[in-house]
């Protein structure tokens, strides 16, 4: 699936009917839209990034939060977290990924993941 199917099939998903467990952090729940993106994008290791930073004092405090990740032209990303009101709590560079689309965003609440337009 390119870029533009893929943002088109995102599109579909404006709730959940069904949770996710990631096997190395059960604690956690994500959602159909979540798992579609992952499969089709191959990004569990997204997902992984996500979940295992749950731990890191300035985040799991947050009781909501805002996950983006961009990536330039070189493969370059950038995976950002703030806490709903732009202020920064926690940003990685990822020296290359394979990630089809230019940019994605996630919340986090209530211990699950999920795509903006299922919240």
């Amino acid at each position: 699936m390119n870029a533009q199917e893929l943002k088109s099939a995102l599109r579909q998903f404006t709730g959940t009917e069904e949770w996710y467990f990631h096997p190395l952090f059960r604690k956690y729940r994500y959602t159909e839209g979540v798992k579609f993106l992952a499969g089709e994008a191959g990004a569990y290791w997204l997902l992984e990034k996500i979940l295992s930073n749950q731990i890191l004092a300035e985040i799991k405090g947050e009781g909501f939060q805002l996950w983006k990740m961009t990536v330039d032209e070189n493969k370059k990303a950038t995976l950002t977290c703030d806490d709903g009101n732009g202020v920064v709590i926690y940003t990685e560079t990822i020296d290359y990924t394979d990630f089809p689309l230019d940019k994605i965003s996630f919340y986090f609440t209530d211990s699950v993941l999920l795509l903006p337009s299922e919240y």
